[in-house]
């Protein structure tokens, strides 16, 4: 039998003097706030009554000021010339028939996310009362949504062999959640990154006034409407506004554009923030800011709130979103 070596005794250091919390350098109050989003959350918050009573107004005087103008300026045309005033009158036609066209396809988009809501609320009430029926209901809807998308064929193979042995409610829209929506939240987190990435570097980069505003608004709303795609919305010009509307509405209310301690932490790895560029600061914080309102479209997007697959997380999304574009320390 060997002898066993003693065993080691702990290593005790011995300050002369403790650390005193008070005297800690105060955290810097000119941290970035990224004020390119919170701008954009302000202009796309809710108005009021009064605003929306206003712009409709003028909205609605515009729109017979120009049609009275049009029909003026064609029947002037005819009484000058016949001929001009037949290409006037084709063309107000055109004119006419390309609105019309383009209000039906806006109200389509509409209907569509119309159609992603009631999917995700039929899931809840489902889910919520347990009953079988009607999960069975609302999973055959998603199927039936993504019939025709072939990054979804693997799952819904699946799905179909194991839908018949399942007879609750609960693990029913589970299975479901798990088999079909895994492809599309990988491609719409991808598409939140690609928004932080890009509304990052401009803000670094664009020294020019109200430049990041523009590059925040236009990337959260290309965000915001691919995202919809991706669950099979399809939002229009007008549907997407919409969205977005809703999106930092529910931002605002829940205080969620608010720069709060964690994300200063997850973006820059702790006070690395303070020590860079304030332009530098603000694009990643920015950035940050947009990976919230990506996460949060997904939420409205998808046809199924998160249960069995997991929610992306703020703090991984920005993560890879920002990846290289903070040093991170040693």
């Amino acid at each position: 039998m060997t002898d066993l070596p003693p065993p080691r005794k702990p290593l005790l250091l011995e300050l002369e003097d403790e650390a005193d919390p008070a005297a800690a350098a105060p955290v810097p109050d000119d941290l970035p706030q990224g004020q390119a989003m919170q701008l954009a959350a302000r202009l796309r918050a809710p108005r009021s009554r009064l605003a929306r009573f206003a712009l409709w107004t003028f909205g609605a005087f515009f729109t017979f000021a120009l049609s009275v103008a049009a029909y003026d300026f064609v029947t002037g045309l005819f009484a000058r010339n016949a001929l001009l005033g037949w290409v006037a009158g084709v063309l107000l036609v055109l004119a006419l028939l390309a609105a019309v066209l383009l209000a039906g396809r806006e109200w389509s988009a509409y209907l569509r996310l119309m159609r992603l809501d009631q999917l995700r609320q039929a899931a809840v009430t489902a889910r919520q009362t347990a009953d079988l029926k009607a999960a069975r209901r609302s999973v055959s809807a998603l199927v039936s949504l993504y019939a025709a998308r072939p990054d979804t064929a693997w799952g819904r193979a699946r799905l179909a062999e194991r839908e018949a042995e399942v007879l609750d409610a609960d693990a029913l829209l589970s299975l479901a959640e798990t088999e079909l929506l895994p492809p599309l939240d990988a491609r719409a987190r991808a598409e939140v990154e690609a928004a932080a990435r890009q509304v990052a570097m401009v803000t670094a980069l664009v020294p020019l006034a109200l430049a990041d505003v523009a590059t925040a608004l236009v990337a959260n709303l290309r965000m915001i409407r691919r995202i919809a795609e991706i669950y099979g919305g399809r939002s229009g010009a007008l549907g997407s506004w919409g969205l977005l509307r809703r999106v930092f509405a529910s931002l605002v209310a829940a205080g969620a554009l608010a720069l709060t301690d964690d994300l200063i932490g997850t973006v820059a790895g702790g006070g690395v923030l303070s020590k860079l560029s304030r332009r530098f600061g603000e694009g990643v914080v920015n950035g940050a800011l947009t990976a919230r309102v990506g996460l949060a479209a997904i939420d409205l997007c998808r046809p199924m709130p998160f249960v069995a697959v997991a929610r992306p997380s703020t703090s991984g999304t920005v993560s890879r979103a920002l990846a290289g574009l903070v040093p991170r320390k040693a």
